[in-house]
């Protein structure tokens, strides 16, 4: 898959022919530096941007083949999870929840079913009359996912959902999205440039450098003996991370 962007007059190409495979049922890390394409890549996949060639197969189906009905229809199948929460600030959670199945035209009985179904799954059943504006970062993303999971999707994209939240938030999120995966089966695709969410949640990774995927295998194996030189350098982030360390009465 590949795709250019026209910026001031100059092609600009992004993903330079990138092909991954992610197993069923699996949560598949996606791992890079700013700027290296992750965002664009995530917007590929449910065609929120269209790629210049290539294939993009979500269940078996080419969603580049597909017409603007199917598409919409398809979509349903792709939950995405943003860094920015992306929510509505004048609707309640429950109607932030609600928001695909109102526009998809599914009945107020369904919608109402759903949103419980949902809202229990993420912990959020207090929350359903609250407004977005009275909720932590933590509980805004939660409401993020329930409502990226409403539709039942095959599929979970989550691009750097827990980048603006802080460790323990981002712990007890990642750890919503491995009880989610477990109990569900739902595939997550977490796209990333945070190394200890890739190594709590994940068994497999690829590394993105510069719109190509220049490494992929088992998470231990990348970060324990790396093949490319952006693998080396967060191999590396990694294991200074680990040597930190600090003594009795020390502090920053």
């Amino acid at each position: 898959m590949k795709k250019t962007f026209e910026v001031h007059g100059r092609e600009l190409e992004v993903l330079k022919g990138v092909d991954l495979d992610v197993e069923k049922g699996s949560i598949f890390g996606i791992i890079g530096f700013s700027g290296a394409g992750k965002s664009t890549l995530a917007r590929c996949i449910n065609r929120l941007e269209s790629p210049d060639g290539g294939s993009v197969v979500v269940g078996g189906v080419d969603i580049l083949k597909l017409n603007k009905r199917e598409l919409l229809e398809q979509r349903k199948k792709i939950g995405m999870v943003f860094q920015t929460f992306n929510l509505f600030d004048s609707r309640t959670v429950y109607k932030n929840i609600a928001y695909p199945l109102e526009i998809s035209g599914v009945s107020k009985s369904e919608i109402h079913k759903r949103v419980l179904e949902t809202a229990e799954m993420v912990g959020l059943s207090d929350k359903l009359d609250a407004y977005p504006g009275g909720l932590s970062g933590g509980q805004k993303q939660r409401v993020g996912i329930a409502r990226a999971l409403v539709n039942k999707p095959d599929i979970l994209i989550s691009d750097e959902a827990t980048s603006a939240l802080d460790p323990q938030t981002t712990i007890q999120i990642l750890d919503l999205l491995k009880e989610i995966n477990k109990k569900s089966g739902i595939t997550i695709l977490m796209i990333t440039h945070e190394l200890e969410a890739i190594r709590y949640c994940c068994s497999q990774m690829a590394v993105l450098e510069n719109g190509k995927f220049i490494e992929k295998g088992s998470v231990q194996s990348i970060f324990s003996n790396p093949t490319s030189r952006t693998g080396a350098l967060f191999a590396k982030v990694l294991q200074e991370f680990q040597n930190i360390s600090f003594s009795e009465g020390e502090g920053i």
